[in-house]
């Protein structure tokens, strides 16, 4: 390497930010895209993160004092009036069913049974819908940011291919700028979509995990309530 190019090359910034800044709007854009999406994306992360801990402990607790002993009515009474987590949401869809399908003569409607189920089917539905939101996003970073960020290093190639074709040389301080900002977009794309599609696939499992153990009490209960009819 010819030592006037050696000492132009080393002359140049190539930090992140001066990468940044030296790159053309489009490319800049498509940086500013990425980053905004990573930071999105951990916020998302962060959140669920801590909503599926306090959803987990919330699901114990409430076992707990249904399997506690305590009359059922009894315990209805306590959170009809503002149940505070999911699961005595679903309890209290079908203990609301219950007491309506009573008749004025203490009989049952018929169809009972069937009502209760899809009162709590229908309540966990919407817990689904609640927890399962904004882990779209994840899976949207996950899938286009990479595609994103090739973008970005198409077009900022194709600008040092023009800077090269200006300057009319191919020396180390002419082709090295345009290539390093060309290659920060795909880097950043990727340090998007990577920690998106690992977290998206763990906070399923944990939200498939968790509307599970509401599918689970759900059957337990109508299983309770149809020993009633019966009877």
């Amino acid at each position: 390497m010819e030592p006037q190019t050696l000492a132009m090359a080393q002359e140049i910034d190539f930090s992140l930010l001066a990468l940044f800044m030296r790159a053309t709007f489009t490319v800049k854009l498509v940086m500013l895209m990425l980053i905004t999406a990573s930071f999105w994306s951990w916020s998302i992360i962060i959140q669920k993160h801590i909503a599926f801990r306090k959803a987990k402990s919330a699901a114990a607790a409430f076992d707990q004092a249904f399997w506690s002993g305590e009359p059922l009515d009894d315990l209805f009474d306590k959170i009809a009036g503002a149940p505070a987590t999911a699961p005595e949401r679903v309890f209290v869809a079908g203990m609301t069913e219950w007491r309506r399908s009573h008749r004025a003569d203490g009989g049952l409607i018929a169809g009972a049974g069937s009502r209760i189920d899809r009162s709590m089917d229908v309540a966990i539905s919407k817990e689904a819908e609640k927890m399962n939101g904004q882990l779209s996003f994840l899976a949207t970073v996950g899938s286009t940011g990479p595609f994103i960020g090739l973008f970005g290093t198409v077009w900022g190639i194709k600008t040092a291919f023009e800077d090269i074709a200006l300057a009319q040389s191919t020396n180390l301080a002419v082709v090295a700028p345009g290539i390093a900002e060309a290659l920060l977009a795909t880097a950043l794309g990727l340090l998007a979509a990577i920690p998106a599609v690992v977290f998206y696939n763990k906070l399923s499992a944990d939200s498939d995990r968790v509307l599970g153990g509401y599918e689970a009490f759900a059957d337990e209960f109508s299983t309770i309530l149809s020993r009633e009819l019966d009877s």
